[in-house]
């Protein structure tokens, strides 16, 4: 599609097929013998183009790095992408290509019954005229970050192939686990050389992130006592219950489809269980600390209180914070974030400059000490069967990832 980047569509084609699902039962790093074996795949690769200090972590991220080519001083940037996919079936991706979709038909996913429709998703209407890769309904895509790994590759293609491109040191940087909110937990800064990075994760053309949500996982485990319900008044203890109150009791405005922009929710995602035992598994978040903290003291506050009304402790509330807001640390480093808005807008490009209702590896990694805002990589609907990208988007990410290159060097 791209002459500019000629490898840049067949190398997502060939990633995407590959199973490379996270696993957020597993307490290994990175956590799926698939992420391994792409992950030492692609190391090869990065090899065989001509990177050197080519080197797998222990954390399972493969680190690269192409040396300055000028003496000039200038900083060095590093780019990240993650090669795991979310949970969602993953295995026997089979990518469709639809040539210049006209931004009004709706495009049938495969022989699955499911489409894409612009009245389901009008975010299709921006692609008229644009060359789409879909799902065939069966499987999401795997964009996300797919998308990103493909685009960095296609920058290292092309500054190897013009020498004449002066640029600074630049080091890059493919994880795993991404997905579950653990591939950056030991992200090697020191070794990993930048001043500043960008993790390449975005969704749609334009966006630029430099807020998070802050976020954490809560279990809630609840200890029933069961008895025979012809019997129970006064005796039993329905665990299944005793969840839909905890539930109940919590907000009910600041549940995820309830809420936009910066506001917080509670959500429930997981529950299963019987009258003698139940569990249930939310994720919460927050732009705000403060508020992120009152979040989280409630569901003690309730644990507290639950309990206070049985006979024994029957409700275990157990939090685990997961990621910061990393605007806490990129306000102050706003440079950063500049180059890349300089960058979209000498291409054209207009920058969506919004806090992320979600997060990156860029939020652990700047807390870390690397600031890292994260960039448009081109997926839309990431995370299930109605994922797409447009190949054009992606060339034009890519473009931007070589524009900061060129910008820094000026």
């Amino acid at each position: 599609m791209s002459e500019k980047y000629p490898e840049l569509i067949p190398r997502f084609l060939r990633f995407v097929k590959v199973n490379t699902r996270s696993n957020e039962a597993s307490t290994t790093t990175p956590s799926d013998p698939k992420e391994v074996a792409f992950l030492k795949d692609l190391a090869t690769e990065l090899s065989d183009m001509g990177l050197s200090d080519v080197k797998t972590m222990k954390d399972g991220y493969v680190f690269a790095k192409l040396p300055a080519n000028t003496d000039q001083e200038i900083p060095a940037i590093g780019f990240i992408s993650h090669v795991d996919t979310a949970d969602f079936n993953s295995e026997g991706v089979n990518p469709q290509e639809v040539p210049q979709y006209d931004g009004q038909s709706v495009i049938a996913l495969g022989d699955s019954g499911f489409s894409l429709d612009p009245k389901d998703f009008p975010s299709l209407k921006k692609y008229r005229g644009h060359d789409l890769i879909t799902t065939d309904g069966r499987t999401l895509l795997g964009a996300d970050d797919k998308a990103g790994v493909a685009e960095i590759l296609a920058l290292i293609d092309y500054l190897l192939a013009h020498p004449e491109v002066k640029h600074g040191a630049l080091s890059f940087a493919f994880g795993p686990d991404e997905e579950i909110g653990r591939g950056a937990d030991h992200f090697d800064v020191s070794a990993f050389g930048a001043d500043f990075a960008y993790t390449v994760d975005g969704g749609p053309l334009g966006e630029l992130e430099w807020e998070t949500f802050n976020a954490a996982a809560a279990k809630v485990q609840i200890t029933g006592r069961n008895v025979h319900p012809g019997t129970a008044k006064g005796a039993m203890v329905n665990a299944l219950q005793v969840a839909i109150d905890f539930h109940n009791a919590l907000p009910e405005e600041e549940r995820p489809e309830k809420t936009a922009g910066r506001q917080g929710f509670y959500h429930l995602h997981d529950l299963e269980g019987t009258p003698e035992e139940a569990t249930m598994a939310y994720i919460i978040r927050d732009h705000d600390r403060t508020a992120f903290e009152a979040k989280k003291a409630l569901l003690k506050e309730l644990e507290r209180s639950f309990n206070e009304a049985f006979d024994q402790p029957r409700v275990k509330v157990d939090l685990q914070d997961q990621y910061y807001n990393m605007g806490e640390v990129l306000k102050d480093k706003q440079e950063v974030v500049n180059l890349a808005e300089s960058a979209m807008k000498a291409l054209g490009i207009e920058p969506i400059v919004e806090p992320v209702r979600g997060g990156t590896d860029g939020s652990k990694i700047t807390f870390l000490g690397l600031p890292t805002p994260n960039l448009f990589a081109g997926g839309e609907n990431m995370h299930g069967r109605f994922e797409y990208v447009s190949k054009q988007v992606m060339a034009q990410a890519t473009d931007v990832l070589l524009e900061i290159v060129q910008e820094a060097a000026r």
